[in-house]
This record gives structure tokens, sequence and C-alpha cells, in this order.
């Protein structure tokens, strides 16, 4: 039991000193550390939302430069896939004209 006394004297002891050193050290009244306390939460609460909207403005930004990307390169592919279109069909012409004028010499003959 002696052991036991001592520690929870010791414990009572401390925990007495702590709170006579908390209160004779604190640099404001309660009230005022309160305060300050919800202050910095809600400058805390803004910084986070402030630094959410900004994360969301470069993703958005991003995804348009991305957008635009992307579209640039669909209407580039189209116009060369246009070009080469007009290539085969010339070129199918081409040999069309041959073929016709192959057919006019084999039906002559």
């Amino acid at each position: 039991m002696g052991n036991e006394g001592n520690t929870v004297l010791g414990i009572l002891a401390g925990t007495a000193i702590g709170a006579i050193l908390g209160i004779l050290y604190a640099p404001d009244k309660g009230s005022v550390t309160r305060k300050r306390l919800a202050d910095q939460a809600a400058e805390a609460q803004q910084s986070i939302t402030d630094n959410a909207v900004q994360l969301k403005d470069r993703v958005a930004h991003s995804l348009a430069n991305q957008k635009e990307s992307l579209e640039t390169k669909v209407e580039s592919l189209v116009s060369d896939a246009s070009y080469k279109t007009e290539d085969v069909i010339t070129s199918l012409e081409n040999q069309l004209k041959i073929l016709k004028t192959k057919n006019k010499q084999l039906q002559k003959s």
C-alpha cells in the first residue's frame, strides 16, 4: 500500500504542479486562447478551401488544354485523311482511264 499511496500522491502532486504552472505561464486567458484557436481553425479552413479551388482550377485548365490539343490533333488527322483520300481517288481514276484504254484496244483487236 505504501508504494501505491506514493504513486497516487506523486500523480496528484504532478497534476497540481502542472496546473499551477500552466495557469502562471499561460500567455492569455482561456477565452482569449479559445478565440485564437477558433480564428486559426477558420484561417486553416479558408486556406484549405482556397487551395482546393486553385487545384480544381488548375485541373480544369489542364483538361481544357488537353481537350484543345486533342481537337487540334483530330482536325489535323481528318485533314490529312481528306488529302490522302483525294490522292487515292485521283490515282484510282487514272488507273480506270488506263484500264478503259486497254479495254478499247483489246476490243478493237
